[in-house]
Order: structure tokens, then C-alpha cells, then sequence
């Protein structure tokens, strides 16, 4: 088995991410001003949110890297939206900033529970397989799904949200996370979209963070 042991200055240097990872996304949560966002970062706390990985085998799969991805989508999102802006004026009627922000930092509160620590083959650089630090995934903890499970936990931790905030959280996989079996998923999949702007705009940040904000050189090598 390789030594799994993680260097001081990597160490250190992954907790100053983190900090000012953290940091950052509690600005900004702070300054939309909602009722009941100290609550909410209470519980961020609580269920692991700032320490939790993005997945367990592709984009952001290390510790902090859920905060990160929430970060990212949360910068794609507030840009798309800048953007879209020139082209489409009236969006800044539909859409107001404080939702982006909470919309996209908090889509993914649902990945807190589910990632356990583990030691998982890859092969290295000579082909050779070889153990490694990673994630498994585990649906114990509260299986809801996905955009329903973070929705949820964010209404159960006394948030107020708007309904386009709801919507943009519950459906923010777009097309992955709807039942093609279910007329009602999809009809309710589409009506959101039509109806609210901000499930478009959470929904293209997300792609945004993961395909191309946090894509590496590894995974490109491995296409």
C-alpha cells in the first residue's frame, strides 16, 4: 500500500483554501441579508459542508471541495447573469442577485452526508494499480434524492425561500434530474424553466463550474 500521508505544506496550503474558501462564501451568504442565513450557516457547519468533497471520483473529489464547487457555480452564475443582461434587459426584473447567490451556493447542501473517506485502485502514471485515498458514496444518511434533498434541509434549517430560489435548488441537474418515466417531472421540469430564469441560470452555472472551472489536466489525459 502507498504512504497516504499528506505533507505539512500541502496540509497547510489546502487548509488557506479552505479558509478563504469559507470565508468568502459566508460573505456572501451574509450579505443577501435573508432572515434565518445565520441559522443556515449553523448548520452548513454542522453537517460538513465546508469540508465535504464535490464528488467521489470526478470533479473537486478532495476535501473542501464542495464549498469550492458551490463557490465556483456561485462566481459562473453572478457572470452568466452580467452577461445575459445585455442581451436580454429585462432579466434584471426576473432575476435579483441575492437569489443567484443563494441559489447557487446552497444547491448542492445534499452532498454533505454522503461521501465517506476510503481507500480505492487507480492506476498511476506506469499503469500500475495502486492504492489511493478517495470517497465512497452512501445513501444512509437521509435518501431524498438530490435537488428535493437539498431544498429540504434548507427549508427544515428555517431559510426562506422564494420560489424561483426553490425551483432553481430542486431542479438544478436540469434533464439529469428529472424521471423521463414521470409526465409530471417532466412537465413541472418544463413549466420551471419557462416560468423562472433563475433555474436556466443555476442550472448553466453548475455545468460551468464542473466542465470547465475545475476540469483538469488529468481527466483531459484520461479522454
Amino acid at each position: 500500500m502507498v504512504d497516504l500521508a499528506v505533507t505539512p505544506v500541502t496540509a497547510t496550503k489546502t487548509k488557506l483554501i479552505m479558509k478563504n474558501c469559507k470565508e468568502e462564501i459566508l460573505e456572501l451568504l451574509r450579505s443577501t441579508g435573508r432572515e434565518g442565513i445565520e441559522d443556515v450557516i449553523g448548520d452548513l457547519e454542522a453537517w460538513g459542508f465546508f469540508t465535504a468533497p464535490a464528488s467521489a471520483g470526478h470533479h473537486l473529489n478532495v476535501e473542501g471541495g464542495l464549498a469550492k464547487h458551490s463557490l465556483n457555480t456561485c462566481k459562473a452564475a453572478l457572470a452568466v447573469f452580467e452577461a445575459m443582461k445585455t442581451v436580454e434587459p429585462g432579466l434584471e426584473h426576473e432575476v435579483k442577485r441575492d437569489s443567484i447567490i443563494l441559489a447557487s451556493l446552497l444547491h448542492d447542501v445534499c452532498k454533505c452526508d454522503i461521501y465517506k473517506r476510503t481507500v480505492k485502485k487507480r492506476k498511476n502514471a506506469l499503469g500500475i494499480w495502486e492504492d489511493a485515498e478517495g470517497y465512497k458514496i452512501t445513501y444512509k444518511g437521509f435518501p431524498m434524492g438530490h435537488g428535493e434533498k437539498s431544498l429540504t434541509l434548507l427549508l427544515c434549517s428555517g431559510l426562506p425561500l422564494n420560489d424561483d430560489e426553490m425551483l432553481a435548488i430542486r431542479w438544478h441537474m436540469g434533464a439529469w434530474g428529472v424521471n423521463q418515466n414521470s409526465y409530471e417531472d417532466v412537465r413541472n421540469y418544463d413549466a420551471a424553466r419557462k416560468l423562472y430564469p433563475l433555474v436556466t441560470l443555476i442550472q448553466t452555472a453548475d455545468g460551468l463550474a464542473a466542465s470547465i472551472m475545475e476540469r483538469t489536466g488529468e481527466e483531459i489525459d484520461e479522454l
